[in-house]
C-alpha cells in the first residue's frame, strides 16, 4: 500500500473498529461480573432478588411464580430464584452450573454460544437470583445496531480528515513535477497555516529564489556577452595595428587600456558573483557604519580632488549595526564613486549617515541627474544611462547593481531619486540591537 491516503484511511477504520469492540466487550465484562468494582448491573438485581426471596418466603411457590411471571412480561427476560446449592426453588431442578459460573470470574466473550446470564447472590449467600437472556446465540450481545451509524460517521469523517491532509501535499508533488520538468514559474500558493502550509510556503520561497538565480544567470551571461564584445574587438584592431608597424605606440597604449578594462570588468564580475552567493556565507559582524564611512571617505578624496569636487561627510552620531565590513565597503564605495563620477567640478558629494529606526546613508551629487525613465533600471547590472555608454568614466555598469545585492543581503534596501539638481541615493540598513 504505496498511497498516503490509504493509509490515513485505514489507520482511522482500523483504529475506529478496534475501539467500538473494546467498548462493547468491556461493557459485557463489567455488567456480568458477580464481585469487584465492574458488578453494577449485578446489584441492580438486589431488587428483584428480595422482591423474589420474600415471595418465596412468604407464599411460597405460587408467590414465586407470580413474581416470576410479572419479571418475564416485564424485562421480557427469564429470573431464576435458587438456594445457595444451586437448587431452582420454583421447580426443583439441579442449577449448579448457573452457581458455579457466576462464582467464577468472567472471561473475555468474543463470541458467546449460549445465552447471557447475569446473577447477583445475597449478603449471606443463602439465594441467587440470576438474569437469563436468551437469543443471542452467536454474537455479542451487548452490540447495538445503532454502533453501525457510529461507525460510519467515523468513516465520512476520517475521508475528510484523509482528503485535507493529503490533497496540499498532491498540489505540492504537482507543483515539483512541473519544476522538474523546466516550469520555474510552477507554484503552490497554498493559504493554509498549518505545517503543510509552511511546507509549500518554503516551496515557492525556494523556487521564486531560483528562477531568479537562473533568470538573473542568464541575464548575466548574455550582458558578459555584449561587455566583452567591444574590447576584445577594439583589442583585435589593436594587436593588428602593432603587427603593421604603424603607430606602434598608440597601438600598445590601446591593447593596455583595453586589458585595463578586461580587467576591470572581470574584477567587477567577481563582486557580483560574491554578492549573488549565499547569503549564510556573509561574515557578519558588529561595525560602526560611521567609522567606516568616514574611512571611505577618506580613500576617495583624492579621486574627488582629481575630478575637481569636494566630498561632504557628515555623521552626527555614532552607528552600529551587524554586517559584513568588506561587501558594505565595495557597495557604499561604489555609490560614492559613482556620484564622484557625475559630480560637476567645484562642486561638492555630500555623505551624511543618520539613526531614524534604521541606518540611512545618503549620498547626492549635484550633477545632471539621471533621466526618469532610467532611474527604475540603474541598480540593474550593465545597465547605464545612454549619455554615459560613450564616457570614459562610465564604468561597466556594475557598481550599483553590486551595491543594492549587498544591501538586500544585509535585509537592506536602496532607491535613487532626482534631487533637483542631482541624484541622491538613499541606503538604509538595519540597526544592531543596543
Amino acid at each position: 500500500m504505496r498511497s498516503l491516503f490509504a493509509k490515513i484511511l485505514l489507520w482511522f477504520l482500523v483504529s475506529t473498529v478496534i475501539t467500538v469492540l473494546g467498548f462493547v466487550i468491556t461493557t459485557e465484562v463489567s455488567l456480568t461480573a458477580t464481585r469487584g468494582r465492574g458488578h453494577l448491573f449485578s446489584r441492580l438485581l438486589a431488587f428483584p432478588l428480595e422482591e423474589a426471596r420474600h415471595a418465596y418466603e412468604t407464599r411460597g411457590r405460587e408467590g414465586l411464580a407470580a413474581f416470576l411471571e410479572r419479571f418475564r412480561s416485564v424485562f421480557e427476560a427469564e429470573g431464576v430464584l435458587t438456594d445457595a446449592s444451586g437448587t431452582d426453588l420454583l421447580t426443583g431442578e439441579d442449577r449448579r452450573d448457573l452457581v458455579a459460573s457466576a462464582q467464577r470470574r468472567p472471561v473475555i466473550p468474543f463470541f458467546r454460544s449460549g445465552p447471557v446470564v447475569i446473577a447477583h447472590a445475597t449478603d449471606q449467600g443463602h439465594y441467587w437470583f440470576f438474569l437469563i437472556i436468551r437469543g443471542q446465540r452467536g454474537r455479542l450481545p451487548f452490540f447495538l445496531p445503532q454502533y453501525l451509524w457510529l461507525v460510519g460517521a467515523v468513516v465520512l469523517l476520517s475521508y475528510g480528515l484523509t482528503l485535507h491532509l493529503t490533497s496540499p501535499l498532491r498540489s505540492l508533488q504537482r507543483a515539483v513535477e512541473r519544476f522538474g520538468r523546466g516550469d520555474f514559474s510552477s507554484r503552490v500558493k497554498s493559504k493554509r497555516r498549518d505545517e503543510l502550509g509552511q511546507l509549500a510556503r518554503t516551496f515557492d520561497q525556494m523556487a521564486e529564489r531560483i528562477q531568479t538565480l537562473l533568470a538573473a544567470e542568464r541575464r548575466l551571461l548574455l550582458d558578459i556577452s555584449h561587455e566583452l564584445r567591444s574590447p576584445l574587438a577594439r583589442l583585435s584592431v589593436a594587436v593588428e595595428l602593432a603587427r603593421s608597424g604603424e603607430d606602434r605606440e598608440a597601438a600598445l597604449n590601446r591593447i593596455q587600456k583595453e586589458a585595463d578594462r578586461l580587467n576591470a570588468l572581470v574584477g567587477e564580475l567577481l563582486q557580483v558573483t560574491r554578492a549573488e552567493g549565499d547569503p549564510f556565507s556573509l561574515r557578519l559582524q558588529a561595525l560602526r557604519l560611521d567609522e567606516l564611512l568616514g574611512e571611505l571617505v577618506q580613500d576617495c578624496i583624492l579621486e574627488a580632488e582629481a575630478r575637481g569636487c569636494q566630498l561632504d561627510f557628515q555623521a552626527p552620531r555614532p552607528v552600529s549595526i551587524q554586517g559584513d565590513p568588506e561587501l558594505l565597503r565595495r557597495a557604499v564605495e561604489n555609490v560614492i564613486r559613482n556620484g564622484i563620477r557625475h559630480a560637476p567640478p567645484d562642486s561638492p558629494v555630500q555623505i551624511t549617515v543618520e539613526t531614524d529606526g534604521s541606518a540611512r546613508i545618503r549620498v547626492r551629487d549635484y550633477g545632471s541627474g539621471v533621466p526618469p525613465e532610467h532611474l527604475p533600471h540603474i541598480f540593474d547590472s550593465f545597465y547605464r544611462v545612454e549619455t554615459d555608454r560613450n564616457r570614459t568614466s562610465g564604468g561597466v555598469g556594475l557598481g550599483l547593481a553590486i551595491a543594492r545585492r549587498a544591501v538586500e543581503l544585509h535585509k537592506g534596501r536602496i532607491q535613487a531619486r532626482n534631487a533637483q539638481p542631482g541624484l541622491l541615493v538613499e541606503i538604509e540598513l538595519p540597526i544592531s540591537p543596543a
